[in-house]
């Protein structure tokens, strides 16, 4: 499943209290979709990183009250009375065996020991798989048959959604538009490699670092030497961020590129940088300059991530023109 689909199911799912677990490998988003389906319910989150429990932390410390023994549950899991919330436990498929198997009648019944989970509280898991080269442990059956099981695939189109809001530099956000390949590449027998968690930290790199050179050696660090290679090599053809910037500049007369690549690589970047509004007032007049179908894409990426471009003379005046579906 594509993230905005694992998003979508999560959020049905957290009010039906049964638990989902959420596979992908590492770097991929799978812990901010989590949060992302709290927000949008409005519920609180409790993260709990699985691997670092002991068998006993779920059940809780044993006392003795009125010659009878009793459980005390750990001060984690949360209260009646707490409002609703997410209980997530990452990192699970990398907790050991009888950790796992602590969370058995937790999973299922909802409560362990004396403790019973709040009605308005779910249980979410996720972990990576064994072939991801993590830490893996395989899931006993009776635990895996308790959770409606989820693979998170990465995807650019929703990489690039979510990258729009958190202001990713828009030249990787470019950049990725002709190597999507790059956005995920991973490799068990390298210490970096591009993930969508790598090219954020990339992106924050790119800010700091005004002489990319200087950076070339830490970014190697990062999404390791390959993908480095690629994108220091985008950056430089042509001098590619200046070719963007003159164009937001002087957008009647500035040189569009004619390579078909860095076209699609323009729409990332004036797409990605919408909320400037000297690049939507940019973006406006350069709508009028490119081709119909490179145009296309540039109205469609515009709809999805910015709806209300939909009033601009501009669009109106495109999509009347060339009678494109814009269905998005």
């Amino acid at each position: 499943m594509k993230p905005s689909r694992v998003f979508d199911v999560l959020v049905k799912l957290v009010d039906t209290n049964w638990p989902a677990f959420v596979w992908g490998p590492p770097g991929v988003g799978k812990s901010a979709v989590v949060r992302s389906v709290a927000n949008e319910r409005n519920r609180s989150v409790i993260d709990i990183r699985a691997n670092l429990l002991d068998p006993t932390d779920i059940r809780g410390i044993p006392y003795v009250s009125e010659n009878v023994a009793r459980w005390s549950p750990p001060n984690f899991l949360p209260k009646h009375g707490s409002g609703p919330g997410i209980l997530f436990f990452d990192e699970l498929s990398s907790a050991p065996p009888l950790v796992q198997a602590s969370l058995y009648q937790l999973t299922l019944d909802r409560k362990v020991g004396e403790y019973t989970l709040p009605d308005n509280w779910s249980i979410v898991a996720a972990g990576n798989r064994i072939q991801d080269g993590s830490i893996a442990f395989r899931m006993p059956s009776a635990l895996s048959n308790r959770f409606v099981h989820l693979d998170f695939d990465v995807d650019f189109e929703d990489w690039r959604d979510w990258a729009t809001t958190k202001s990713i530099n828009p030249l990787i956000v470019a950049f990725l538009s002709v190597r999507r390949h790059l956005l995920f590449d991973f490799s068990v027998n390298v210490r970096a490699f591009p993930s969508p968690r790598s090219w954020e930290i990339v992106s924050d790199i790119v800010v700091k670092f005004k002489d990319l050179k200087d950076a070339e050696d830490v970014l190697y660090g990062v999404i390791g030497e390959g993908a480095t290679i690629e994108l220091l090599s985008f950056l430089k053809d042509s001098r590619i961020s200046q070719i963007f910037k003159k164009l937001i500049e002087n957008p009647e007369s500035a040189l569009i590129p004619e390579r078909l690549d860095l076209k699609f690589a323009l729409i990332s970047y004036l797409v990605s940088s919408l909320s400037d509004d000297r690049v939507l007032s940019a973006t406006r007049i350069i709508l009028k300059r490119v081709e119909p179908e490179v145009g296309m894409v540039l109205v469609r990426d515009m709809l999805r991530l910015r709806p209300k471009s939909a009033s601009l003379p501009e669009v109106l005046e495109f999509i009347g023109k060339h009678k494109f579906d814009i269905t998005l």
